[in-house]
């Protein structure tokens, strides 16, 4: 029993002192409003309650001491008392969001990886192909699929029965434009949309701006694969079945960029698949933002950097690459081995797996094939001071270094702690 009574005891000098709190607040922010005779009330009713809480008084004396108080509060708090829900709600989310946004700007920042420029170190968005004959997943599937890899759900019906047919490159990419629209239906975002015309009428499908997979699932969806694709498209250029339908991208483009109607060799009918898959979202990351002030970065780092500075690029966004050379260093690529000062370059798994050809890294490819500036085929290039130099793990599906040069040190943002997102084997620390 009275061991009830003392936990009823304590209690109530802990309201009290929250009491107290309150009392300063006011005191604090409104002193110099109140009048001399408020002002004197409201320090001897604070300081009576103070007196009883460290005389340790029992419940009934605080509780007389705290209704005493209460009114005095009423009548003199103003805008600090009574407090609303809603004043409370907005100063904790407030703090909140200020050590939140302190983190990420100087300890701790989240890095989306949209691109697949560093696979098969680190995935940017991917594509899970739903063929026909796969069983496509169920809403309690596609529910568990979106919570664990991000996966959204793309699909093209056909609008009628007919033909399929598509406008395409002549380097074999199907043709799209570039639209502005909006992410989540608030953000404003660019998208990729792409046109099927069945049977006379086009169906369309919007991608992300930064997904690079589309045509890898136009070639699997009608042809089983990109080398029977290709076959088919050399085809049916050679034999000029495409020759009509050609026209110029845009005044004086070259060839590359002239289109023409091809025909995918399948007939559908109304309201059947043209093209049905998830985009499953990129890697993301937590990027290491405070020891670059304190360490120098080292070659094999993951190296996550800001590009406003770089002319190449031309606008300021976070990119994540490979960082191969320091100031000072000799950079040299002799397919598929990239040299760093007379010798094969060392520091990450990635360099050696490249090198190889080990698993599914493919090698570094000179700029030379692209027409690139920095790497050409026997032009090896040194390191300005005060600069570094990046490249991508997928050396022939990343615009790098080789095309935009080098990186300003000042603008070394820091390296990857973890993925912790998607939910997959690379879940955990980088490689």
């Amino acid at each position: 029993m009275f061991g009830f009574f003392s936990s009823q005891n304590k209690k109530m000098r802990e309201t009290a002192r929250n009491w107290i709190e309150m009392a300063g607040k006011v005191w604090n922010y409104r002193r110099d409003l109140l009048s001399e005779a408020d002002a004197r009330e409201l320090r001897a009713r604070t300081e009576d309650l103070r007196k009883k809480v460290a005389a340790k008084a029992d419940a009934a004396e605080l509780k007389l001491c705290i209704e005493s108080l209460e009114p005095v509060l009423q009548r003199l708090g103003g805008k600090i008392y009574p407090k609303t829900s809603m004043i409370d709600n907005v100063e904790f989310f407030l703090v909140v969001a200020i050590v939140i946004l302190g983190i990420r700007a100087y300890i701790v920042q989240p890095f989306k990886i949209p691109t697949n420029s560093m696979w098969p170190s680190y995935y940017g968005m991917t594509a899970d192909n739903l063929l026909a004959h796969r069983e496509t997943p169920g809403i309690l599937a596609r529910s568990f699929r979106f919570l664990a890899f991000g996966a959204f759900r793309y699909e093209v019906l056909a609008p009628q029965a007919g033909e399929v047919t598509a406008k395409f490159h002549l380097n074999g990419t199907m043709a799209c434009t570039v639209v502005n629209g909006r992410k989540w239906l608030l953000l404003p975002a660019q998208f990729k949309e792409y046109a099927f015309n069945v049977g006379g009428e086009d169906a369309k499908v919007r991608v992300p701006v930064d997904f690079n997979e589309f045509d890898d699932v136009v070639r699997e969806t009608f042809f089983g694969s990109a080398d029977a694709f290709m076959k088919a498209f050399n085809t049916a250029i050679q034999e000029r079945s495409m020759e009509a339908s050609m026209i110029q991208a845009r005044e004086g483009s070259s060839e590359a960029y002239r289109v023409g109607v091809f025909k995918l060799g399948r007939t559908l009918n109304a309201g059947e698949p043209v093209v049905r898959f998830d985009i499953l979202t990129g890697d993301q990351l937590f990027v290491d933002r405070v020891s670059y002030h304190f360490v120098r970065p080292s070659v094999g780092d993951g190296f996550v950097f800001r590009t406003g500075n770089i002319e190449g690029i031309g606008t300021d966004q976070y990119y994540i690459k490979r960082l191969v050379g320091l100031p000072g260093d000799k950079i040299e690529i002799k397919e598929p081995v990239l040299y760093r000062n007379g010798a094969p370059i060392t520091g990450s798994a990635a360099f050696g797996k490249n090198a190889r050809k080990e698993e599914r890294y493919r090698g570094y490819f000179d700029a030379s094939r692209y027409g690139w500036s920095y790497l050409r085929k026997d032009e090896p290039l040194t390191v300005p001071s005060h600069f570094f130099f990046a490249l991508g793990d997928n050396s022939g599906n990343s615009m790098d270094g080789r095309y935009w040069g080098f990186v300003p040190a000042k603008d070394a943002i820091g390296r990857p702690l973890m993925i912790y997102y998607p939910f997959t084997h690379r879940w955990g620390l980088p490689k």
